[in-house]
């Protein structure tokens, strides 16, 4: 179905009129947090691994009028500007075997927060107030932890690698991790024999010629994204025993063909961890960017007609779920199209017919 809202729905489905679909998501009874859990479950049996990345970010989610719950002009990454619009803040689990979108919370800026009448017209729970979106990123972060999900590192843009109540919350997790910063994120660090806190871009304009790598972030629609990268050590003071265990890195990209496209990412990270783990574990941030794209081409995650805040964690959390269903649901389908090595009998009609509608249903999935 081209679009993904009631009404198309209800008409694929056969059905007269959309009540049916739009009273899933406004009028019948069931918890979104409690299938959310039910969603992290499924992830975990099918993609759960130690290996993988949680990467937060948000997305827009552009409206008209002022009634959809925490709608207002704001910028929006996905417009590139500032539109009227939603923002929602994700998580996404990139594993090697496949990255979904895990977890899911609703900017509501102050304006919102503050003014309890329009809040309670769009059925903003009483007990909400205003988060900053590092903050919402770190209940679902909390969230994941306390649900035992595996993952070796969180990364995340510089919305996030710049509040440094976050980065040090994880540190108190011992939760490594890779975080996008501006050029003019302040870091502490000992630069010319001095201590203090120099700029990100002051501590990459003083790496030597022979201080960068040339390193692939991982594969692109192109092939292999190659880039420069560096990585100076950040001081810390009085380091106890256990903190020895711990390195922490300004983490440099640089771009091949415009030296002055210069990316900055701060690193918290095991003793002794490669340049090559980092820079692999940054190239990670863009798995959310193709999760964000898939969920919106895919299964509508932008389709929403709601504008109460119960229907946008409904919707967000079926269409998170349909995602992540057809991830784990790609690899066999792909198989199941492989050409045998081995050559067989031919098909009579009734099996050619047969095999023609499964690659037809097959390639639509996938």
């Amino acid at each position: 179905v081209e679009r993904k809202n009631g009404w198309q729905l209800a008409e694929r489905a056969g059905e007269a009129r959309p009540y049916g679909m739009q009273r899933l998501l406004a009028g019948a009874k069931w918890d979104a947090d409690m299938v959310r859990a039910d969603l992290r479950a499924y992830v975990m049996e099918q993609l759960g691994d130690p290996r993988a990345v949680l990467v937060i970010d948000e997305t827009g989610f552009l409206k008209q009028g002022t009634k959809s719950v925490g709608v207002k002009l704001q910028y929006s990454g996905t417009a590139g500007r500032i539109e009227n619009c939603q923002i929602g803040v994700f998580l996404t689990y990139a594993a090697p075997a496949g990255h979904v979108l895990l977890d899911r919370e609703l900017y509501l800026p102050r304006e919102w927060a503050d003014d309890l009448e329009r809040c309670h017209e769009a059925g903003v729970p009483e007990a909400v107030s205003f988060a900053t979106k590092p903050e919402l990123a770190r209940r679902m972060l909390a969230r994941a932890r306390a649900a035992d999900v595996p993952a070796a590192w969180v990364s995340g843009d510089s919305i996030y690698g710049g509040d440094r109540r976050l980065r040090v919350w994880l540190e108190q997790q011992e939760q490594p991790f890779v975080l996008a910063v501006t050029s003019a994120e302040p870091l502490w660090a000992v630069l010319d024999g001095r201590w203090g806190q120099p700029r990100a871009d002051v501590l990459a304009a003083h790496i030597p010629a022979d201080g960068w790598q040339r390193l692939s972030a991982g594969a692109g629609a192109k092939g292999p994204r190659w880039y420069d990268w560096a990585r100076v050590r950040l001081a810390r003071l009085q380091l106890s025993d256990a903190e020895r265990r711990w390195e922490h890195w300004l983490l440099v990209r640089r771009s091949r063909s415009d030296p002055t496209e210069v990316a900055y990412y701060v690193v918290f990270a095991p003793t002794g961890t490669s340049l090559r783990t980092l820079v692999r574990v940054a190239g990670q941030r863009w798995r959310i960017e193709q999760s964000f794209a898939l969920a919106k081409g895919e299964v509508g995650l932008d389709q929403y007609e709601v504008r109460r805040w119960d229907g946008w964690y409904r919707h967000m959390t079926l269409a998170m779920f349909a995602l992540a269903y057809l991830t784990v649901r790609r690899p066999h389908l792909r198989a199941s199209q492989e050409t045998p090595s081995t050559p067989r009998p031919p098909h009579t009609t009734a099996q050619k017919a047969r095999v023609a509608k499964r690659g037809r249903i097959s390639s639509q999935s996938t």
